[in-house]
């Protein structure tokens, strides 16, 4: 594909923001979409261009992963020898990663690249991108292709309050921001970043109108660790030697711990969010936060069920992330989907799930307005699969696993 106006015409189109489109073509230009509709109809008016044919087969939004760790992307789910103890997982990650080597820069742009090439091969065209290492990972991502919030992460306490404080200043450099590079920030959960971080992060947000992003209601040692300060967490923090007993408790679980420090007073990302009880789910609903629950990496870790159905029935804005290849074999995120579907016996409506991975995620991220439907107007992002048969396509690419897109779009032009 090149710049010049093209058609692109498909079995079916499902623009995302009404029903699917047989029979339909989408017509782009400048690396917009303009017209969308039956490509009997939007061919009667329509200027000079070249045409892509793509057969039996469906056109979606470019998928839209709303929590993801590229730099992560060197690792593998299997080697990690916790199994599903979280607190083995988080200590084997400088191991597994590099972190105290010196080679560490370069295995995380080599992590970063592969993971960029996982999400273009499995149809990604966005991500919400948390980086620990903004220095390095956001020069190399701030010309695309992949379109990236990348989400500046922010963490130390007791101690080590100083990290906190030189991650932050780096977290919310804005240089390296581009069209495809939007700058964001990250306080990284509730037992690595103290009240006061999170204070001065919600207010930098404000400040600054950047997205915000959070690890919340991960594990169960989560709500201990505020109001407490015992348990996992504590006993990570021991073991590095760097706990103080000034650090300030919060007498409530995690989700009232949000409401209370403001993240749930904008559109913050929340991730996981995989422990909430009945009057957390009122307090998510009533405000602003969105939700991105990361099936495969749930499962990895042999959580309960999560509650992101019951988080959608009472309005609150629910997204899929894949995480990272730390906790989920790849970041094909259409297989965190075929988990829900397998999981749910087909009672969850095929349109909804898809839903979570675009229209949802690109509202998580805060680019509703560009992309995430295939909407006139919006930039032409897309990703195809082909399907068999006279049926549901959007059932039939989630009950096929061995299905990878035909080919990724991102402005009009072919990535994948």
């Amino acid at each position: 594909m090149n710049d010049r106006p093209i058609l692109i015409s498909a079995a079916a189109v499902a623009p995302m923001d009404r029903p699917i489109i047989r029979d339909a073509g989408v017509f782009c230009a400048a690396g917009r979409i303009i017209a969308v509709g039956p490509i009997s109809e939007i061919r009667r008016s329509l200027p000079p261009h070249e045409e892509l044919h793509l057969g039996h087969a469906l056109l979606l939004p470019g998928l839209i992963n709303a929590h993801v760790h590229l730099e992560l992307s060197g690792c593998d789910s299997s080697d990690s020898p916790g199994g599903n103890s979280f607190g083995d997982w988080i200590r084997s990650l400088p191991q597994r990663t590099g972190r105290l080597t010196p080679e560490y820069p370069q295995r995380v742009a080599a992590a970063v690249e592969v993971g960029v090439q996982q999400c273009l091969r499995y149809g990604v065209t966005a991500v919400g991108d948390i980086s620990a290492q903004p220095d390095i990972t956001r020069p190399l991502l701030r010309h695309g292709p992949l379109r990236v919030v990348s989400f500046g992460e922010a963490l130390g306490l007791a101690k080590a309050r100083d990290r906190f404080d030189k991650s932050l200043t780096s977290a919310i450099d804005g240089e390296m921001a581009s069209d495809h590079l939007r700058i964001g920030l990250s306080p990284h959960a509730p037992y690595t970043v103290d009240l006061q971080g999170y204070d001065e992060c919600v207010r930098l947000a404000k400040q600054k109108q950047i997205p915000l992003a959070t690890h919340l209601a991960e594990t169960p040692d989560e709500e201990t660790f505020l109001r407490s300060q015992q348990g996992l967490f504590r006993d990570l923090w021991n073991s590095l030697g760097t706990w103080a007993d000034d650090v300030q408790t919060f007498d409530g679980p995690p989700i009232a711990f949000a409401r209370a420090i403001g993240l749930l007073d904008v559109p913050t990302i929340l991730a996981h969010v995989n422990y909430a009880a009945d009057d957390h789910l009122s307090m998510l609903a009533a405000g602003q936060a969105s939700v991105v629950y990361c099936p495969r990496t749930h499962a990895y870790f042999d959580h309960k069920p999560h509650r992101w159905r019951e988080m959608l029935a009472r309005g609150t804005n629910v997204a899929i992330g894949t995480d990272s290849c730390a906790s989920s074999p790849n970041l094909n995120l259409v297989d965190d989907l075929r988990l829900l579907w397998r999981r749910h016996g087909h009672a969850v409506d095929s349109e909804l799930l898809w839903s979570l991975v675009t229209i949802n995620a690109a509202r998580a991220l805060q680019w509703d307005g560009r992309i995430g439907s295939i909407t006139p107007g919006k930039l032409a992002d897309f990703t195809a699969f082909s399907f068999v048969g006279d049926v549901d396509p959007l059932a039939a690419v989630l009950e096929d696993d061995s299905t990878l897109p035909l080919a990724t779009w991102i402005a009009g032009r072919k990535v994948g």
